[in-house]
């Protein structure tokens, strides 16, 4: 099966084009046909494609929305121009396979999209104001382009925490508000934090039973998961990707009493200091220079800039900290994992969070650590650490298309 996969944001897509099917899923053989993005959409958009040459095509267009940009890559995938093998004509698409945010408690694993299914995830809009309304413009848009009758999937970076217990997932609040509002954590990056602990399994040859890890997201956005048994039991992101580490441009936890403090002496309304924590804080909050770590990593050897010095031990002291929260979460775990931009290619952040675990049996290795980036996955400590520390890149897209495929073929999903 050809599956289109697509991730629709507010004013971006983003996609890829994956051959798999359930034999390929088993031998780990899928292949990806290509890839690209689309952003600003909505005026003169900006345009990256890639087949199987190293570098994307850049261009630009004007596209009005997300139909249009939806039509644009399709439009693109099935041309001459574009060389994906085995694509020639939208009957070559076989299913889509939508990212979507917000599951609520409805959606625990990935499913066939139906109106019904649309009308579940419109009702966690309020749970996920950004996002979910993008992600349901992405759904309508493939609809229009492909033809109603071609299989789409959803599938949710809420599920895989659904399994999270009840003292993981309630707060300390009056219970009705729970029962009213289903205010409770939901955590978010599940895709991800799935895909990682399934590749670790692989590479250690265990079964899911015999999954007992710690993983870290670390990009822009950044949580962390205690995975017992193959299973979430808690994760730091709650009812919005808000709470936990420090992030790009996100606090993280803070005291709730900050809000009213900050508003009242800035002058500033609620959600106006909910955007300050969403889009002012974390790495660029606290450097005042930017939220990308490999310029703050660099401001910092090259200047001593204090401030970003001070970002970066904010932010790996947070992630150390959760990491020892979340080991007397999950009773032990056998690995912590790294993964997403900053987990994947920067020994220097991994080497600072892992510095002072060395009490529960940490020993990087520094040739390891080092040649860890650019996509190579595998361990990156001594043979005699007590706990492993590993490197495995995240592959969303590509879980997104095996689930695609796992629910037209009415096949288990393996989580």
């Amino acid at each position: 099966m050809n599956v289109l996969v697509l991730n629709c944001g507010s004013s971006s897509v983003k996609f890829q084009l994956i051959a798999t099917d359930l034999e390929q899923i088993a031998d780990n053989s899928d292949r990806r046909l290509a890839r690209g993005s689309i952003e600003r959409i909505g005026g003169e958009a900006i345009i990256s494609l890639q087949t199987t040459d190293p570098e994307p095509e850049r261009s630009t267009a004007t596209l009005r929305d997300t139909r249009a940009a939806v039509e644009f890559i399709i439009r693109w995938a099935c041309s001459e121009e574009s060389g994906v093998a085995g694509v020639q004509s939208l009957a070559d698409i076989h299913a889509v396979g939508h990212r979507v945010v917000h599951g609520g408690e409805r959606f625990t694993h990935s499913v066939l999209i139906t109106d019904e299914v649309v009308r579940g995830i419109e009702d966690c809009i309020d749970l996920a104001p950004l996002h979910n309304p993008t992600n349901i413009k992405g759904i309508m848009a493939a609809r229009e382009v492909l033809g109603s009758g071609l299989p789409a999937v959803a599938v949710f970076d809420t599920a895989f925490h659904q399994t999270l217990p009840e003292q993981a997932y309630l707060y300390a609040l009056p219970y009705q508000l729970y029962r009213r509002h289903r205010v409770r954590r939901y955590g978010f990056h599940g895709t991800s934090h799935r895909y990682v602990a399934y590749r670790y399994r692989q590479l250690r040859g265990i079964r899911r039973e015999e999954t007992n890890v710690i993983t870290l997201h670390l990009g822009n956005g950044c949580s962390i998961a205690a995975i017992r048994a193959g299973d979430s039991v808690d994760t730091s992101m709650g009812l919005t990707p808000l709470e936990g580490l420090v992030m790009g441009t996100r606090s993280g936890d803070i005291d709730p009493a900050i809000v009213d403090f900050v508003a009242a002496k800035e002058g500033l309304t609620s959600r106006e200091v909910e955007t300050l924590l969403n889009k002012q804080s974390g790495l660029l909050g606290i450097s005042g220079l930017t939220n990308d770590m490999r310029e703050l990593l660099a401001e910092a050897r090259e200047n001593n800039d204090r401030r970003a010095r001070l970002a970066i031990e904010i932010f790996c002291y947070r992630a150390r900290k959760y990491i020892g929260a979340f080991l007397a979460a999950v009773g032990g775990a056998d690995a912590i994992v790294f993964t997403g931009g900053i987990g994947e290619n920067s020994a220097e952040i991994r080497t600072k969070i892992c510095a002072g675990l060395d009490w529960m049996g940490v020993r990087l290795d520094a040739e390891r650590n080092a040649a860890h980036h650019d996509g190579r996955e595998g361990m990156i400590t001594r043979d005699d650490s007590l706990v492993g520390v590993y490197v495995i890149p995240t592959d969303e897209e590509l879980l997104i298309a095996r689930d695609t495929v796992r629910c037209v073929r009415g096949a288990p999903q393996r989580y």
